[in-house]
């Protein structure tokens, strides 16, 4: 059983031990923690959103999270059942102080997280989740008198009016889209995307086909959504001869599509097909991290545009794009950050943004892919032994590879002519991931299968 405390959030898995996973006494720790850091940079009554993915643990713990809130003298606005960026745009609507969410995102069911954002509605930055766990290392609190305590309020609306927001954004065409008349499956991964994915749909006068869609957080597969888990979703598509088809993760951050043939699009051509969409608009630069496909910097290039790459982690590349005044960028996961909504991964944006693409091009999910450079990538995941230093892995490896175009800015990436490799260590997960990118699959799994070698003769 696992406890992961990082500054990205607070992750582990259910049951065991106190300090060992994410137990009830830790959830209990944690929010407090980030309540005592918000009352120490503000003044005046405090206000939180709070909502959660469809995990089986999550009543439980959203439950904790809203009463110790309240024993800190924060009122809660409890959206419930809900996604992780309508938290994020619920947070600058309802002009709260920050926000958490209760997610283990695309982790097994098993896991469950808390994510916290800010008075923007943005992930807190690492300094501020270093005060946060500092705060929580002392263990001592200050629970507020009777008289101080906060409320919780709950809000069924957020859900619908991020919906709204979305077919209202700049550039978007929901008549054009309901003119198409497209037939679109949906995998939900029984979660809270299988209520708002076909929500926002039919406002789009799409004919629905759910599978999964039930948010009882028994997800039907590894919720992950990857080509080896879809293929419920594949093939769906081709029975039922729909347009498309879209997976999405628990908390509805990434964003995956399948074309009428019942081929993966791709979690990488994603941002890819959005930036594509909202470049041919707004021209601007473009961001993506590290670990994501060539393909985005070749296409903002074709439209004479700069394109810069950030550490791994969406508050990365959020830092990244505010710098470079970014028109869109996100990760290469499937997760699509355009500010005019949100700085944020949102599915339901690039849902969106994907349709009216398609709609102006007036092509097929299939015939949109083959316009784009041609990648392919291979993620791999090497396992550390106990004890087994990951810092001193990744410096052998950037020793043995010196001579090759190298970046340090977020473990090793190894760039070579024609195809390149990223090692990092997992904030989430005792792992270093691979994730190689070559013109062929073949090629990038060959790359991956190689350098989870070399990681494994190294220990």
């Amino acid at each position: 059983m696992t406890l992961i405390k990082s500054i990205s959030g607070i992750r582990g898995t259910i049951g065991g031990s106190a300090g060992t996973t994410l137990s009830p006494l830790d959830v209990v720790k944690f929010t407090s923690a980030y309540a005592q850091w918000m009352i120490q940079s503000h003044t005046g009554k405090l206000s939180v959103v709070t909502g959660r993915d469809a995990r089986i643990s999550g009543p439980m713990i959203h439950q904790l999270v809203n009463h110790t809130l309240v024993g800190m003298g924060i009122d809660v606005i409890d959206l419930g059942l809900s996604t992780t960026p309508t938290v994020a745009l619920s947070v600058a609507m309802e002009k709260a102080n920050g926000g958490i969410v209760i997610t283990a995102s695309h982790n097994p069911k098993q896991w469950n997280a808390l994510k916290l954002l800010n008075e923007k509605g943005e992930f807190i930055n690492a300094e501020a989740g270093a005060e946060v766990l500092d705060i929580a290392s002392k263990e001592s609190f200050d629970f507020v008198a009777v008289d101080q305590l906060g409320t919780i309020i709950p809000n069924t609306e957020a859900l619908t009016k991020h919906i709204q927001s979305c077919l209202h954004l700049k550039g978007v065409t929901p008549e054009k889209i309901k003119a198409r008349g497209f037939k679109i499956v949906v995998d939900g991964v029984n979660s809270s995307g299988g209520i708002v994915i076909p929500q926002l749909l039919e406002n789009l006068g799409v004919e629905v086909i759910k599978i999964h869609c039930t948010p009882n957080g028994d997800f039907p597969h590894n919720p992950e959504p990857l080509k080896e888990h879809l293929t419920d979703l594949c093939e769906t598509v081709v029975q039922t001869q729909a347009d498309m088809g879209i997976a999405v993760d628990p908390d509805v951050d990434r964003l995956v599509f399948v074309d009428e043939n019942g081929v993966l699009f791709g979690e990488e051509y994603t941002l890819v097909a959005c930036a594509d969409y909202i470049l041919s608009k707004t021209p601007g630069p473009t961001v993506s991290n590290l670990s994501s496909t060539r393909a985005l910097a070749d296409l903002t290039r074709q439209y004479n545009q700069k394109y810069s790459a950030s550490a791994v982690g969406e508050v990365n590349v959020v830092t990244e794009m505010k710098k470079q005044k970014a028109v869109i960028g996100g990760e290469g996961n499937g997760g699509v950050i355009y500010p005019e909504s949100h700085y944020g991964r949102d599915a339901l944006v690039g849902v969106v943004l994907f349709l009216s693409l398609l709609v102006e091009r007036n092509c097929s999910v299939a015939i949109l892919k083959e316009s784009y450079p041609a990648y392919y990538m291979a993620k791999y995941k090497a396992d550390l032994g106990e004890g087994i230093d990951p810092d001193r892995v990744l410096k052998e490896l950037e020793k043995r590879y010196q001579n090759e175009k190298i970046s340090t800015l977020d473990g090793v990436k190894i760039d070579f002519e024609q195809s390149w490799v990223h090692l990092r260590k997992s904030n989430t997960e005792p792992i270093l991931r691979v994730y190689t990118e070559a013109q062929s699959e073949k090629e990038a799994q060959r790359l991956a299968e190689q350098f989870t070698e070399e990681i494994n003769t190294l220990f």
